[in-house]
């Protein structure tokens, strides 16, 4: 129950889905959670007051991961609310599939944005602070593995966050820093049935 006391993490795209399992997870097992969220403000206040009903401390921030100066107040918000930073998971994503004709710019630019870029600035504005002991995880996805069809776009993001993880794991490493990911596999959640990858029936 309490293997997390006294640590402190932040979890992005946590206002629902796996982010919010996760969040809901890391405070059952003692940690103090930053629920970090883009645009569902009541879906990370309801995450942060399951975690309160059950004894546990968190704190909701709205950032968007692909901006500088919000992932830097994000940091900075953990740090102030709870005097410290252990554990950074980096959750936030998006996926679209479609046909490689349907291929745009614009679909390239949000997947990568959000799910490569928002990776690098939370891990990058998080490690000064981490110090021995603490810990980066990346969720990544399977589809690196399975590669199906009309995922060009989604796959190409997943395979760089292994890239990234691995670079990053030699990187900080030294440091004390751990960075790991983890590679899901289709998980049915709000964003899974929006995007028509579950069916709603």
């Amino acid at each position: 129950m309490n293997k997390l006391k006294g640590k402190v993490a932040i979890v992005t795209g946590a206002s629902k889905g796996i982010g919010a399992g996760i969040a809901r997870q890391l405070a059952a097992d003692g940690a103090q959670v930053v629920v970090s969220y883009a645009s569902s403000a009541s879906g990370a206040e309801q995450v942060v007051g399951d975690i309160q009903a059950a004894g546990g401390k968190a704190l909701a921030v709205r950032a968007d991961v692909t901006n500088k100066a919000e992932v830097d107040a994000l940091v900075n918000a953990a740090i102030d609310h709870f005097g410290r930073l252990d554990i950074v998971v980096n959750n936030a994503g998006v996926y679209q599939f479609a046909r490689i004709e349907e291929t745009t710019e614009a679909r390239y630019r949000e997947q990568f944005d959000i799910n490569v870029l928002g990776p690098l600035l939370v891990a990058g504005a998080a490690a000064p602070h981490l110090g021995n002991g603490g810990s980066i995880v990346n969720i990544g996805s399977n589809v690196t593995r399975v590669l199906p069809a009309e995922s060009a776009i989604y796959s190409g993001t997943k395979g760089a966050i292994d890239a990234i993880t691995g670079v990053l794991a030699r990187e900080l490493g030294p440091r004390g820093i751990r960075v790991n990911a983890v590679n899901p596999g289709l998980v049915e959640t709000e964003g899974t049935h929006a995007a028509g990858v579950i069916g709603s029936d």
